[in-house]
């Protein structure tokens, strides 16, 4: 049975994010980034939970379908996925280069590789897993498939942005991507994704989805034979 729903840390909404950034001058998650609001370009997104699967494997690529230990290519609807990612300075919203953008979530099957679970072991496997280095316009790229489902979560990516080692005092800030209900149906209900049955729990039905889930949903456009889409998230540093 899958846990990804037990919080690992605290989960802040958008309303204790203004609110704290209003009353203090900055809303503090994790260690020393915080998510800021829409003004000036810069873009509101809550922090959520890191969840159990998070494995520092410190593995640098762009494309995250092929597992390194055995060469085998995770099957599923490609996804191009970007994450650009700003700063808060003078008053406006800048592009922060150098940061760490690691990205992890589950195969079609609902499985996720370097973890052992009482639903499956797959401890030593690398597959949709990976991390990039934002460039000078502050945006990391990644190459991956639609995640799948498993019970209790409704189709969801992790990702976490985080200053380089030798950046002191460090940075980081964790939450997660979600998708429009409507487009997963269209999704599961073509090739290996369908042959996995009806998914259990949709958007609304996740706890942890309805604690802001709404604002990262990620918008997705077609692209060749898969979905392309660019995800904006503005931190403030200390």
């Amino acid at each position: 049975m899958h846990n990804d729903d037990n919080p690992v840390g605290a989960i802040l909404t958008r309303r204790e994010i203004i609110g704290m950034a209003g009353a203090a001058g900055i809303a503090w998650l994790g260690r020393g980034a915080s998510a800021l609001a829409a003004s000036a370009g810069c873009v509101v997104r809550p922090a959520q939970t890191e969840g159990p699967y998070f494995v520092d494997q410190m593995l640098e690529r762009s494309d995250l379908r092929r597992d390194p230990t055995d060469g085998s290519l995770q099957a599923g609807l490609p996804l191009e996925l970007a994450i650009v990612v700003t700063r808060w300075a003078a008053g406006a919203c800048v592009p922060l280069p150098d940061a760490q953008v690691d990205l992890w979530h589950c195969d079609l099957r609902g499985v996720y590789s370097g973890v052992q679970d009482p639903a499956f072991d797959t401890t030593g496997q690398k597959f949709l897993r990976g991390f990039q280095r934002t460039d000078a316009a502050g945006r990391a790229t990644f190459t991956t498939i639609y995640p799948g489902w498993y019970p209790g979560r409704t189709v969801h990516i992790h990702f976490k942005i985080r200053s380089p080692s030798t950046r002191s005092p460090g940075f980081e800030f964790t939450s997660q991507l979600y998708f429009d209900d409507a487009l997963t149906d269209r999704v599961f209900a073509t090739g290996l994704y369908a042959a996995r049955g009806p998914r259990r729990t949709r958007n609304e039905d996740d706890g942890i989805f309805r604690r802001d889930g709404s604002e990262l949903l990620l918008a997705l456009d077609r692209r060749n034979d898969g979905n392309a889409g660019t995800f904006e998230v503005a931190l403030r540093m200390t």
